[in-house]
């Protein structure tokens, strides 16, 4: 493994480097690609009364109507409050509306759920966003909105997505590859550089309309949020608003500069009257020749309109700059006009090449993996997308709840439908999200795979996201963290201390304050977890959900009294791993600060009771050697759910290794409390493992005892069942041939195995665990597995894979499973990624091949991306495996010298 602080150093010396060490005192991260792109159909945006989020404000209303709690666009920036917004509108020509922001399918309308039906990447990013690149494959043809919904909805669940390649509209190449790279002068100086690339065989037209608009804050009845103002100046755009300050914004050209109010459309919407230029005002203005932009150049939304025309095989570019008035040094417009330069192509080259260049220099002193290696490509792509996933997320549930005072109040009741217990949050911060399409919502699991990731880049960032969602104005009052958007009631595996560690590690093991304000958070969580969901109080949990979805023959969170209940292999894993990560926490403070160590015992005596109870009831099966979900049906019969999956895998992750001697010498009362307890319960004694290394005694306790661990492992690394060639499968392939089928009251539920997607509608059908492979539990098993070798006995190693003869320590089996995961990125001895699957397009073009999606989840037998296509947050976690794992030459000489 890379010494990662030494990689940290060597970046912390570049241009980016001492930017971002300077974040503290000089404000970056101000402006960032904050703009999300979906608005419409979220939760926070839905006043219905049934709660049909997607109907309540669906595409066809985006551009029309205004948006209460944030904005969304193409490429977009904006400042950290979303005051103003900048981002890009594109017109072929022939399309019925602006592009303007991506479109895709609601839950309801696809096959498979929600699916977004464009092609864009985030190709790179700094952790300033001093230097940003976006690109999107925008067909010459017309968008066929129509045919996607329709073929979509006639296909079933059997049946792949129809995607937009499938419609056609690329054949020929005729599309425009368009790439936005955005560079900072300074915190406050923004240069857009835009850039269309004619694909097609013939001379074609665009129409480019880069894009500022002030977010509506004053429509709401609120009498501070007084109304700023766009207008025309000496062919610049002038922003005045009372919170942002004086902004300018410059394109080089003759461009035309369009006015329209942001504010909805009520004519076309509903039938009254309303603003003459509303926010489809440039819409219907550039497509139809509308007058329903301000003649007198003055709005709360403005573009600067470019038609080009660019010959077969050529491009062209816009140059945009916008400047606010930190960066002008002034207080009102008209003194920001007179200190702007007209020439906005000064300098404008050599200022992107140099950021361009910066961020190179960061990278290749980041990436352990060399720069014109295809494992670097990766890696940089996937921190790209994680940065581009920063948005600014507004949420106040109880304005939510009862409405603003200038609009109609929300139907009655609204609160029962979800949420309603959620008072206390009120979010108006840059979160990292798990897709700014799919999900453009926090998730808090999703989040702490997300800081994991981070850590590399900008360790600063990471800490104070983790530390955000514990934060009064998201925790609820009762200590649970709020699962999601969708629901913030549901429940999310317990892995905010994992990811707490493992950034404390990856940042240099020194911030023993910031492990001390997650540590104090994360008391009351636990206490929440054992008072919620251990129903018999006997140390075996019921979490429902557990980000598992429908992996169970059973809907997990909507068993009835009536039918029974479950104690889940994964809940009660996920708990033995988090009282052992707070003990582990504990133990690093107790070291610095003695008043640490009453609790460290306190998680020392929980995570035994929780080990202690998965290890002597039926959820162990001694004969499959798995752990299984244990059905109590209300006949009291008690029934394993027998099914062979990451369920039963969880409790691997529950370890800790510790120095014996140090913490025995500098806790002494830590030391005793584990000798009396293993006096009373000398059972437990099979969860300690001792190790000498290099004179130095370690304990491993481990929720797993030795001989069970081995024969678990034999059913994880087989290839015929859980082992699969990209990773570890969500449910063994096994059961391709032999499903499994359960009674519940009249009902016979059944699971199989599923390498794609879902074939029911359990979770919405938009995700499935039933085989795919799964970016984050594949890395935390991954770590589990280093872990384990470090304190194994010396002689421990497993047949690896099973059946194969061979047998290696579990470092090199995990190696070898971390290079399987980020092999679905790699170009493969035909030159294609598996992520492409089997379209010829997106794995063989040179426009295409090498702009990497990062799915949701991947195909089980072929790697192939599936799932919501930009979920970039979780599945960024193969940038943690490159920046972790040897490359396959180091791994071969290792075991060369083994020898």
């Amino acid at each position: 493994m890379p010494d990662i602080p030494a990689s940290r150093s060597a970046a912390a010396k570049t241009a980016e480097g001492v930017r971002l060490a300077a974040t503290a005192d000089v404000a970056w991260r101000d402006w960032g690609p904050y703009l999300s792109e979906r608005a419409w159909g979220t939760v926070r945006e839905d006043y219905s009364a049934g709660g049909d989020a997607w109907d309540s404000f669906p595409h066809d209303h985006a551009r029309s109507r205004v948006y209460r709690w944030n904005e969304d666009g193409m490429a977009g920036f904006s400042d950290e409050s979303q005051t103003w917004c900048l981002s890009l509108a594109l017109w072929n020509g022939v399309d019925p509306i602006l592009k303007e922001r991506m479109f895709g399918l609601t839950g309801p309308q696809g096959n498979h759920g929600e699916d977004v039906k464009e092609y864009w990447w985030y190709l790179d990013g700094t952790p300033t966003h001093s230097w940003n690149t976006w690109r999107y494959h925008y067909p010459q043809r017309e968008f066929p909105y129509g045919d996607l919904v329709a073929e979509n909805a006639r296909r079933g669940k059997l049946e792949p997505e129809y995607e937009l390649v499938d419609t056609g509209v690329f054949a020929e190449d005729r599309y425009w590859s368009v790439t936005v790279d955005y560079a900072k002068e300074g915190p406050h100086d923004l240069l857009m550089n835009i850039t269309v690339e004619n694909a097609g065989p013939e001379e074609a037209t665009i129409h480019v309309l880069p894009t500022l608009w002030f977010r509506n804050i004053w429509s709401w009845g609120y009498p501070e949020n007084d109304k700023p103002v766009l207008r025309a100046e000496g062919g610049r755009i002038v922003g005045e608003h009372s919170r942002s300050g004086p902004l300018v914004l410059t394109g080089d050209g003759s461009a035309e500069a369009l006015f329209c109010d942001n504010e909805t459309n009520t004519e076309r919407l509903y039938g009254s009257p309303g603003s003459p230029y509303p926010k489809d005002g440039i819409n219907d203005h550039v497509l139809h020749g509308a007058q329903t932009v301000n003649p007198d150049q003055v709005g709360t939304k403005a573009a600067l309109h470019y038609v080009l025309t660019v010959p077969a095989g050529g491009s062209a570019r816009v140059r945009v700059r916008l400047v606010g008035a930190a960066t002008l040094g002034v207080d009102t417009p008209a003194e920001a006009l007179a200190n702007t330069p007209v020439d906005v192509a000064k300098d404008f080259d050599r200022i992107l090449e140099r950021r361009r260049n910066e961020a190179d220099k960061f990278y290749d002193a980041t990436i352990p993996a060399a720069q014109d290696s295809e494992e670097y490509r990766v890696a940089r792509q996937a921190f790209a997308g994680l940065l581009w996933g920063k948005q600014f997320y507004h949420y106040d549930v109880a304005r939510w709840l009862t409405g603003d005072p200038g609009n109609p109040p929300p139907p009655p009741g609204r609160g029962d439908v979800r949420n309603g217990r959620w008072q206390n949050l009120n979010s108006h911060d840059v979160i990292l999200m798990p897709d700014p399409w799919e999900y453009p919502w926090f998730a808090a699991w999703d989040l702490a795979f997300h800081c994991v990731t981070l850590a590399h880049i900008d360790p600063a960032f990471a800490k104070d996201q983790l530390l955000l969602l514990l934060r009064e104005w998201y925790m609820h009052p009762g200590g649970q963290l709020p699962a999601y958007e969708w629901d913030f009631s549901d429940v999310n595996p317990p892995v905010h201390a994992w990811a707490a560690i493992r950034v404390f590690e990856i940042d240099g093991r020194t911030d023993f304050d910031f492990l001390a304000r997650v540590f104090h958070k994360l008391l009351i969580n636990f206490t929440w977890w054992v008072n919620s969901k251990d129903r018999e109080r006997d140390n075996l949990f019921e979490g429902g959900f557990m980000g598992l979805d429908n992996i169970s023959p059973l809907d997990r969170s909507s068993l009835t009294p009536d039918v029974g209940y479950l104690e889940q292999a994964d809940s009660t894993g996920w708990m033995a791993m988090y009282a052992i990560d707070l003990l582990d926490i504990a133990l690093r403070l107790a070291l610095h600060d003695s008043a640490y160590e009453d609790i460290a015992t306190k998680f020392l005596e929980h995570f035994l009771a929780i080990a202690t109870a998965a290890n002597s009831g039926i959820m162990w099966d001694d004969e499959d050697a798995f752990y299984y979900d244990v059905f109590h049906r209300a006949d009291g019969v008690d029934l394993p759910v027998k099914v062979k999956s990451l369920v039963g895998l969880v409790p691997l992750r529950a370890s800790l290794a510790y120095d014996i001697d140090l913490v025995g010498d500098a806790l002494p009362g830590f030391r005793e409390r584990g000798l009396w307890w293993l006096g009373n319960h000398p059972g437990d004694a099979s969860l300690f493992h001792t190790r000498d290394i290099d004179g130095v005694r370690h304990r491993l306790l481990a929720l797993i005892p030795p001989d069970r661990l081995v024969r678990l492992l034999g059913n994880l690394f087989d290839e015929s069942g859980l082992l699969g060639p990209y990773g570890i499968r969500s449910i063994s392939a096994w059961h391709r041939d032999h499903p499994f089928s359960l009674q519940v009251g009249d009902q016979v539920a059944t699971v199989d195995y599923e390498p794609a997607e879902s074939t029911t509608n359990l979770f919405g059908g938009n995700s499935n665990w039933r085989g795919p492979v799964w970016m984050p539990l594949n890395v935390m098993l991954v770590e589990a597995l280093r872990d384990y070798d470090k304190l194994s006995p010396e002689e421990f190693a497993v047949e690896y894979p099973a059946g194969s003869g061979v047998t290696q320590p579990l470092r090199d089996s995990a190696d070898d499973i971390a290079r399987r995961l980020i092999s679905m990125f790699l170009p493969g001895e035909d030159g294609r990624r598996p992520v492409h699957g089997w379209y010829d397009l997106l794995a063989t073009d040179p426009r295409w091949k090498d702009n990497l999606p990062f799915h949701e989840y991947f195909h089980g037998d072929t790697g192939m991306g599936l799932g919501a296509e930009h979920q970039t947050g979780w599945t960024a976690l193969v940038a943690h495996l490159v920046m972790t794992t040897p490359a396959a030459s180091s791994a071969s000489k290792r075991k060369d010298a083994s020898k």
